[in-house]
């Protein structure tokens, strides 16, 4: 039988910045990642935004992770030359009665310690950005986008620095807890004692949970699957700069960003998925019906360009249709009384941005 210092499951961009953390603390780390490339589930599949920190409740994981995050990564990317754009966001209002939900939107943030967000008038957004049309926006100065491929290589390179190991192709089949020690079957059939247990493996958390024995299933939360569909669109890039709508319910609205290759995207919108175990990142062609209207409220002349199916990605959501949105779950020994593990649930959007704050976090605890 082996041992393993520290093990974290799933090689996305959460668990590498995770296991990246571990590895500068003077831990042996292994990453198991079921599949053959890093981030292939969640991680390359969202629109590589750094995000504010606008949206979360005052308090929240989310908030407070997302800013703490976002000024890690800004230095990291800095240091370590990540392509990335400082391309700066409007939110805009697409309607007179959408205003006042701007202002809600930056004294949210504000509560957040985001303080560096301005309400400006129709002309002055319009001047921005001439393609638009809007009755009032909310600038963010601090929004961008990075190369989330890049970002996922660079930890990779810090994390195999201190001898660490991504072990791909290689999923989790056992979890046994006995007298306070953990023991792990992977796929090789190999069983292995772990000293620090670390279940990063978003869309699969909670199977990995499931497969722990005598642990108490009360303590899993439920999973929502929330599919977002990304369209490209030919011609020229309309905007500079992202445009979101207002939030709309289990998702920010079908937005513009682009990558940094400057390519034109549109997305996600949000479509709930079934919990059948199955993962369908098809994109659903008749779906730009409906980006249409969308993408229209701000850019009419969405009218006369084509929208084609660029990519899917699929959200490990804790919050279903109608519910109000879940927080990051960051599950440790007070949670569940097993000396060495955590459970990470509900990292979507902006586990991105949150990721090298979730890391300091999980490192803190031990």
């Amino acid at each position: 039988m082996g041992k393993i210092d520290v093990l974290v499951i799933g090689a996305g961009v959460v668990g590498l910045a995770i296991a990246r953390a571990f590895s500068f603390n003077n831990r042996e780390v292994i990453v198991a990642e079921r599949e053959k490339i890093p981030g292939s589930m969640t991680s390359a599949r969202n629109s590589g935004v750094l995000h504010a920190g606008i949206y979360y409740p005052q308090g929240s994981n989310k908030a407070r992770l997302c800013v703490e995050g976002k000024k890690r990564l800004h230095e990291y990317v800095k240091e370590r030359n990540v392509p990335y754009k400082n391309c700066t966001k409007l939110i805009v209002a697409c309607t007179e009665d959408e205003i006042p939900k701007l202002e809600a939107i930056k004294q949210k943030a504000v509560l957040n310690g985001v303080t560096d967000l301005r309400i400006i008038k129709k002309q002055e957004a319009i001047a921005l950005e001439p393609a638009l049309t809007c009755h009032a926006a909310l600038h963010s100065p601090s929004t961008g986008i990075v190369d989330v491929h890049h970002l996922m290589q660079e930890f990779i390179v810090d994390i195999e620095s201190q001898n660490g190991l991504i072990a791909y192709d290689n999923q989790i089949e056992k979890i046994e807890v006995a007298t306070g020690t953990i023991y792990v079957t992977l796929s090789d059939g190999n069983k292995t004692q772990v000293n620090t247990l670390i279940n990063a493996a978003g869309l699969n958390a909670q199977n990995i949970a499931n497969k722990i024995e005598g642990f108490d299933k009360n303590l899993i939360p439920k999973q929502y699957l929330a599919k977002g569909n990304y369209f490209g669109v030919t011609g020229a890039i309309p905007f500079s700069r992202l445009i979101y709508p207002v939030p709309v319910q289990g998702g920010l609205g079908v937005h513009f960003t682009m990558n940094l290759g400057g390519e034109s995207l549109f997305g996600p919108d949000v479509e709930w998925l079934d919990d059948n175990g199955s993962l369908d990142y098809k994109v659903n062609s008749e779906r730009s019906k409906n980006f249409y209207d969308s993408i229209a409220r701000f850019w009419p002349d969405i009218k006369t360009r084509d929208l084609f199916p660029a990519y899917a990605g699929i959200r490990p959501k804790i919050s279903g249709p109608n519910m109000p949105d879940g927080d990051f779950i960051i599950q440790d020994k007070k949670q569940h009384g097993i000396k060495g593990l955590v459970n990470l649930y509900g990292i979507e959007s902006p586990g991105l941005t949150a990721s090298m704050a979730i890391a300091n976090e999980i490192v803190k605890i031990f």
